[in-house]
């Protein structure tokens, strides 16, 4: 598949220079590599123009894979029509320890395993056994390559920017579209560069570039866009370290983030055993890197250029309950007193998706190292989340794990998610005490690790999670203060020291990996009728072709109202393939912005207020429609189409919110629901508890037309507003059809 990529990007790149007529960025170059239509007959208008891809792969983990699976039984074919794998790494609760914890797991979710099993084997799919890694972490070291595009129902699908990829978190069903063989829509990009120059030294790392690129842009400044890095210290990193900063790069709402391909790719290709795809690589390797007049002058050829000394940049910690309130660690002490944030440290945790690679393990590990030789014992419990089976035997083979355990509290958790998702059963955290904790991780939403709305939660780099471990600080700086050991002595920790890759190579007994069989027609793919952890989907009723009249508020949404409020992940996931069940738990974490509680709404039809999807259901039940109202940046997180798939489920018709997280916009539109914007801003101040919607030009629904919707107030005073739309005619066909799998369902039929 790689080398079939490979050989038509000179033709293709030459097609593109022929339309664009400038100098191409490397994002430009991927892009154009893999229209739909094949060579490029226009250019296309950056932000504005919808482009159809062929991506090259399809990955899925699986907590979401459950749900895009079920879609793809529904879509009638009968393989995969790309690469395509799914990976148990979700659904694995971190508690007392690996080999405990993935029993348990196994336990637990034997059900949903078998089911993942069985459907990757009937329908071509690879499946990664529980215990064989995170997801973005298996793809990095087995199927990114530069040049690349791939979807990834996962929104750090991004992570395999690392090596110099077009990687882009999706919900499921754009994976059901892709691995149907359809097209995969996107609108064409913006383009953000970031100029790195200078070179990390001492403690800082490049978790510390996204940590500041974070602070810049906020957690929706890359809306729409692709940031692609360059620059002299773009070349100095290691294809990890540029992982780690793609991977964050989902925190600012950011498309996807990419490298171009370099000798730190090289590397880490020839070390995970992919020399063919450096051979084949380098044949093409000025295609797969910005040409080199963008780079000279980025200002010409970027929407927005930011640029960042390493030599000059410090460690960083981000937080808490965003993951862009970006502080220098030097300042952090005066900023948590001024802010009464706890300073004392219980937990700190390394690993995710983000930084838990054998390098992230071997820097943190010699912070360990440090401390014990030099007699300081650790304050706060240290937990370690391996990346993959592969980091992880060949961590232990190297002595990094054994370097843990000589802490007493260290714990070595599952090669998986773990706390990052909030799969940690912290003991304690049910009493919802005031808190610190600090880990490496990229998300930091309230409750997000362990439940306990009262924790605050500190991204930073694994080494400075390492050494915070130590201290027991929030404000420890390790470049500055010193730590008292046990003999009474001032000690100061050594900068840390990490290889970028094992020096007697990777290596691993058993990567966990299951490949499908070669024909899966005669597998069954059996789902009990019983069961409340599957259920087997109805298609979505089709769009009447009438204005929606009488519809109710459900709720108005106040401030920050992410994927993780609208549909919770922790003790959720286990429903994440029963679409009734897991739809109790929709917008159980949203703000009412009458009332300032969550999950308590009022009943338009009682007068009385109860739970949001209790509410619902009995809108549901009653026939009566109804539409959700949001703040800014509605839906930013996971791209977990479950936020979008429940409100459908419960009858909700329409998302008017003030702007959506790219993701969630698309995963409404594919279910066959509204998303739609206010025109004025300020018309979300009208919306009132007892308001009645009807609208009034849905009946000539069209692309670049608003939709006018008339508001009934309690009192019998009216609104008219305007709702804007992004809709092009495809998508209006998804919403006439009830849903976009229901339309790919009628084409397969009609084949």
């Amino acid at each position: 598949m790689i080398k079939k990529v490979y050989e038509r990007y000179p033709e293709r790149i030459a097609a593109a220079r022929q339309v664009v007529q400038k100098p191409l960025t490397l994002a430009e170059k991927i892009l154009y590599a893999h229209l739909w239509q094949g060579n490029a007959t226009e250019a296309y208008e950056r932000g504005n123009s919808y482009v159809d891809f062929a991506p090259d792969r399809v990955a899925m983990q699986d907590a979401t894979a459950q749900m895009a699976l079920l879609q793809f039984m529904q879509a009638g074919k009968a393989k995969v029509a790309v690469p395509s794998t799914v990976h148990a790494d979700h659904l694995i609760q971190a508690k007392i320890g690996a080999d405990k914890d993935l029993q348990e797991a196994l336990n637990k979710n034997n059900e949903v395993f078998n089911f993942l099993s069985s459907i990757c084997n009937k329908y071509g799919i690879g499946f990664w056994k529980p215990g064989a890694g995170i997801i973005h972490q298996v793809v990095l070291e087995n199927y990114a390559f530069p040049g690349g595009m791939m979807i990834g129902t996962d929104s750090h699908t991004v992570n395999a920017g690392g090596l110099g990829m077009v990687a882009v978190g999706v919900g499921g069903a754009d994976a059901v579209d892709v691995m149907a063989g359809m097209a995969w829509e996107l609108k064409m990009p913006k383009l953000i560069g970031v100029k790195l120059t200078g070179k990390l030294n001492g403690w800082t790392s490049a978790k510390d570039v996204i940590l500041k690129v974070a602070g810049i842009l906020t957690v929706k400044g890359g809306t729409g866009a692709i940031v692609e890095y360059f620059g002299e210290g773009a070349v100095s990193l290691s294809a990890t370290g540029k992982g780690t900063i793609c991977n964050m790069g989902a925190e600012i709402g950011a498309t996807t983030s990419t490298f171009g391909y370099d000798d730190s790719m090289r590397r880490y290709l020839a070390a995970t055993g992919r020399q063919e795809v450096v051979d084949a690589a380098d044949k093409i390797a000025e295609h797969l890197t910005g040409d080199a007049e963008v780079y000279a002058e980025p200002e010409k050829y970027f929407d927005q250029v930011i640029e960042i000394n390493l030599d000059e940049l410090t460690p960083h910690l981000n937080g808490p309950f965003t993951p862009d309130l970006a502080t220098p660690v030097a300042e952090m002490r005066d900023k948590a007193i001024a802010n009464d944030w706890p300073l004392d440290i219980e937990w700190a945790l390394i690993g995710s998706c983000t930084n838990s690679s054998y390098e992230d393990l071997s820097r943190a590990a010699s912070i360990v190292e440090d401390a014990v030789a030099k007699g300081v014992k650790p304050k706060a419990i240290l937990g370690i989340n391996p990346g993959s089976e592969q980091v992880r035997y060949t961590a232990e083979r190297d002595g990094l794990i054994d370097t843990f355990k000589k802490f007493e509290n260290a714990r070595i958790f599952t090669n998986a998610c773990g706390p990052c998702i909030g799969q940690w059963d912290r003991e304690g955290a049910e009493k919802q005490e005031k808190n610190s904790i600090i880990h490496s991780f990229n998300r930091n939403f309230a409750k997000r690790a362990d439940g306990n709305p009262n924790t605050h939660a500190f991204v930073a780099s694994p080494e400075m999670v390492a050494a915070v471990a130590i201290s027991g600080r929030l404000d420890f700086n390790p470049i500055t203060d010193t730590l008292t050991n046990q003999n009474g002595e001032q000690v100061k920790l050594d900068e840390p020291k990490g290889s970028e890759l094992p020096a007697k190579g990777f290596d691993v007994e058993d990567n966990g990996y299951q490949a499908p069989a070669e024909d899966g027609s005669a597998v069954q793919v059996i789902v009990s009728p019983t069961s409340d952890r599957l259920q087997l989907l109805e298609p979505f009723s089709p769009w009447d072709g009438k204005n929606i009249t009488g519809a109710k508020l459900l709720i108005k949404a106040e401030g920050k109202c992410t994927t993780d409020h609208i549909s919770m992940a922790g003790p959720w996931l286990k429903y994440r393939g029963h679409l009734d069940n897991i739809s109790n738990n929709m917008l159980i974490g949203a703000v009412n912005f009458f009332n300032k509680e969550t999950n308590r709404v009022k009943n338009q039809l009682t007068g009385e207020y109860g739970e949001v999807p209790a509410v619902q259901r009995v809108y549901k039940a009653a026939g009566v429609p109804s539409i959700v109202v949001g703040d800014q940046n509605y839906g930013e997180g996971s791209s977990r189409e479950h936020a979008a798939m429940e409100p459908r489920h419960l009858g909700v018709k329409a998302v008017l919110v003030k702007s959506f997280a790219r993701i969630h916009e698309t995963n409404l539109k594919k279910q066959g629901m509204l998303a739609l914007t206010f025109v004025n801003a300020e018309d979300y101040d009208k919306i009132q508890e007892d308001d009645t919607f009807d609208f009034l030009n849905l009946d000539s629904f069209a692309p670049n037309t608003p939709l006018q919707i008339l508001i009934t107030h309690a009192d019998g005073t009216t609104d008219t507003i305007l709702a804007n739309h992004t809709y092009n005619e495809q998508q209006i066909g998804w919403f006439r059809a009830g849903s976009a799998l229901n339309l790919i369902a009628e084409e397969a039929k009609k084949a």
